[in-house]
């Protein structure tokens, strides 16, 4: 159940982000979009649960810079992958600057940063659900 929560809130800030993205460049359709790619890959974010376990009482700036480390690798991981098997990647950074090998942009580390201390606040509410709980 949570990966599939990952991968729907992983969805919705990917068009928001877009959407905003679409604003800034003078559409006021606010169109924003993703690829069906991106929810197994978003849902990835079940394997940073232990890991905020591990960490949650350390301070703020390395458990952000921990989760950045970590989803660059996962970001720079998968996005090989999709190229190796699609041939392309659903993002494409090649033209950024701060690229690096096109799949990971370096000018994104506050984003993850932020990203992943949002992560934990979500983490911390689904640990307070009770998905099993069966009523009949």
């Amino acid at each position: 159940m949570r990966f599939i929560i990952y991968g729907l809130v992983g969805w919705c800030a990917e068009v928001i982000w877009n959407g905003v993205r679409s604003l800034i460049a003078g559409d006021f359709l606010l169109v924003g979009w993703t690829s069906m790619w991106m929810f197994p890959i978003y849902g990835l974010m079940i394997f940073l649960e232990p890991i905020h376990n591990r960490i949650r009482n350390f301070p703020l700036i390395i458990r952000g810079g921990i989760y950045t480390v970590l989803i660059f690798f996962v970001e720079f991981l998968t996005g090989l992958v999709l190229s190796i098997i699609l041939g392309t990647c659903p993002w494409d950074y090649t033209d950024s600057p701060l690229s690096v090998c096109g799949v990971i942009r370096l000018d994104f580390i506050p984003v993850w940063f932020i990203g992943g201390l949002l992560f934990e606040k979500l983490h911390d509410i689904l640990e307070s659900i009770n998905f099993t709980n069966k009523t009949v």
